[in-house]
């Protein structure tokens, strides 16, 4: 029988170059920071002790080596990621804005990450983890799409929790449409959502966080823990026919850029229904999972890159006991 692992996601592992100074001759310098948002999920879930392994493909070129050399390093099991020798490693280029916002490149047409099949999965693997995580990013292309829903089928069959994030990126898509048709998806197979206050909106046509969620809620009652982002303002839980819970972001300044932080924010969750478990949960534990979850995802804020700007439980800790 496979190992199993308390989280296994599958999904993007790319290289996001940052903006990182001029050169003496005036270029831009970028920094070549690895990430993709289901490892950086991992990479924070490492940092608070949970077994963690990673489903993808990369390019058999530098930049997947970098990228595999990265993972191992942050303890992420391996095994299953796929080095392709034919098509590259994908990389995004990363504008930041002044206040931490990105805009995003992206080199991938095609990037190995859209190229791994249904033949490719570690199916026992999948079939014996406690949480499922993916997104949309393996849902852009029919192969890996396939993959993708057969890996979340595969998942559901074992019993495990099936973690969901968006993560929208409207330049990796045909059109919305699709976009909107996979994030729907998603939703229907979830237990567990983080959603952004913009993929809130896309998916609903509201700008209320509470009358957003209730539509949801009415439509994937699959859904038991709908968590959703605001950014710079904080978080809210939703949780069946509880009142939501909110918590406002840590805002201690320092804020470089905001790679990452819905990811160690995500991982910060599934590290709580861990260790907690996801059934009646009180307004008191949302509460305290939103501030570690919002106080991890702020330390990620002021450092560069993603899977190696991930704190330790006890940075988080020191930051909680202090605010």
């Amino acid at each position: 029988m496979a190992e199993k692992f308390d989280v296994v996601a599958l999904g993007e592992l790319l290289i996001d170059f940052t903006e990182n100074g001029v050169s003496n001759q005036g270029n831009g310098l970028f920094e070549a920071c690895p990430g993709g948002a289901p490892c950086n999920v991992l990479a924070m879930l490492r940092k608070l002790s949970k077994s963690c392994a990673f489903v993808g493909k990369v390019g058999d070129d530098m930049f997947g080596i970098l990228l595999q050399h990265t993972i191992l390093e942050a303890g992420i099991n391996a095994d299953h990621l796929i080095m392709d020798p034919k098509i590259p490693t994908t990389l995004a280029f990363v504008k930041t804005f002044a206040n931490g916002d990105r805009d995003f490149s992206f080199y991938r047409k095609p990037g190995a990450d859209m190229m791994l099949t249904e033949g490719e999965l570690p199916l026992d693997t999948i079939a014996n983890t406690r949480i499922f995580h993916f997104g949309t990013l393996s849902m852009t292309h029919e192969g890996v799409r396939k993959a993708t829903e057969k890996a979340v089928a595969t998942a559901k069959e074992g019993g495990a929790l099936i973690s969901f994030d968006p993560n929208l990126r409207p330049p990796l898509w045909e059109n919305l449409e699709d976009a909107r048709e996979a994030i729907a998806w998603g939703l229907a197979q979830c237990d567990i959502l983080k959603i952004a206050d913009n993929e809130l909106e896309f998916m609903t046509g509201e700008t209320d966080f509470c009358k957003g969620a209730a539509i949801l809620h009415q439509k994937y009652p699959n859904i038991k823990i709908l968590n959703v982002t605001a950014g710079a303002d904080g978080s809210y839980s939703f949780y069946g026919e509880d009142a939501p819970v909110f918590v406002p972001s840590c805002k201690l300044g320092g804020v470089i850029e905001t790679t990452g932080a819905g990811d160690t924010f995500c991982a910060s969750v599934l590290n709580f229904v861990l260790e907690n478990g996801i059934a009646c949960l009180t307004p008191e534990d949302r509460e305290a999972m939103l501030r570690f979850a919002n106080t991890a995802a702020y330390i990620v804020t002021t450092r560069k890159g993603a899977i190696r700007s991930m704190p330790e439980r006890s940075e988080v800790e020191v930051l909680l006991a202090a605010n």
